[in-house]
C-alpha cells in the first residue's frame, strides 16, 4: 500500500513539474498595457509582434520561430514581449493619446499599429522599442530563428548606436 502512494506521489509531482517546464518554454506575452506598467517598475527594450488572425505567416512564426528555445530564452531575459493585433477594436490610451480602430475597406487597422510600423501595415512585422519607447527598428516579415536571433542582439546590446542594420547585418 505504501509503494502504491508513493508511487502516485512521486507521478503527481512529475506532472507538475512537466507544467512548469512547459510555462518556462513559451514567450512571455504580455499587452501594450501591461508593458507599460511593468516598464515603470523594471524598464526593459520591447518587442511587438504586428499580427493578425488572418496571416498566415503570423501563424507559421508564432509555430516554430516563436517557440524556438533560444529565442524564448533571450526574449524573457531581455524584452516584454507585445502580441498586438492590427486589428484589435479596443481603444488604448498611451502617453497622452488615444489610439483607435479605424475602419477601412472590409477590415481595416488600429492607429497604433499604423503609428509603431510607419504606416506600412504588412504582417507579420515586429517592431523594437527601447526602455524610453523610441523605435530602435521596424523588421516586416516571417523570420527564422537565426535572423530574429541576430535582431534581438542588434537592438539588446544597443549596437543600433554605433552601427546601422544594413551594415551590422552583412558583417554578422
Amino acid at each position: 500500500m505504501k509503494s502504491i502512494v508513493y508511487t502516485v506521489l512521486l507521478g503527481t509531482f512529475i506532472l507538475f513539474s512537466s507544467f512548469d517546464n512547459v510555462i518556462e518554454d513559451k514567450i512571455n506575452w504580455v499587452s501594450w498595457e501591461e508593458a507599460v506598467e511593468l516598464n515603470k517598475k523594471d524598464p526593459k527594450k520591447m518587442f511587438i509582434d504586428v499580427y493578425t488572425d488572418w496571416c498566415g505567416w503570423c501563424k507559421k512564426m508564432d509555430k516554430s520561430t516563436f517557440t524556438d528555445p533560444e529565442i524564448v530564452k533571450y526574449m524573457n531575459e531581455n524584452f516584454y514581449a507585445i502580441k498586438f493585433n492590427a486589428e484589435q477594436k479596443e481603444d488604448i490610451s498611451w502617453n497622452g493619446t488615444t489610439f483607435k480602430f479605424v475602419k477601412s475597406g472590409r477590415r481595416g487597422a488600429h492607429e497604433l499599429a499604423s503609428a509603431l510600423l510607419n504606416g506600412r501595415l504588412g504582417y507579420p512585422s515586429f517592431v523594437l522599442l527601447d526602455e524610453e519607447f523610441a523605435r530602435i527598428m521596424i523588421s516586416p516579415g516571417f523570420k527564422k530563428p537565426p535572423q530574429l536571433q541576430k535582431e534581438l542582439v542588434f537592438a539588446n546590446k544597443e549596437i543600433y548606436k554605433e552601427q546601422n542594420w544594413e551594415d551590422y547585418k552583412l558583417e554578422n
